[in-house]
């Protein structure tokens, strides 16, 4: 698929995605007319960068990593750096405590919802007649 499809199906801005190319994130193919070329599962993986980044790993981190993410029981690296395994310490706990704030929303939202829909089989929630 070309950038432009890339773009489309994951959100992501064409400028990006050549900055992530340039950052060695993600690699494209060239057309032999110098068009780049993605493969599918490059969707995923810009999906994936996307998240890494909002949770708020910085970019060198995410290209020593990206390797393992594929196969998470495989180490495919042996010289993590204090600072590398410090940061992805650091980078976990906040994203434990974000997953557990959106849970709570989540939770608080669906409360909400179930309070103030009408209930089956109620008188409000039958429609007036003459509406359907």
């Amino acid at each position: 698929m070309r950038i432009g499809e890339l773009s489309e199906r994951t959100g992501t801005p064409r400028r990006l995605l050549r900055y992530y190319e340039e950052q060695e994130l993600i690699a494209a193919e060239r057309t032999p007319n110098g068009y780049r070329e993605y493969a599918e599962s490059d969707v995923d993986r810009v999906m994936q960068i996307r998240g890494l980044l909002d949770a708020g790993l910085p970019t060198r981190i995410i290209k020593q990593i990206l390797p393992c993410l594929d196969k998470p029981r495989v180490i495919h690296f042996s010289d993590a750096t204090p600072e590398m395994i410090s940061t992805l310490e650091l980078q976990r706990d906040r994203m434990t405590a974000r997953i557990q704030c959106l849970t709570r929303n989540r939770d608080a939202v669906a409360e909400y919802l179930d309070a103030v829909r009408p209930k089956t089989g109620t008188p409000e929630a039958e429609p007036a007649q003459g509406t359907r």
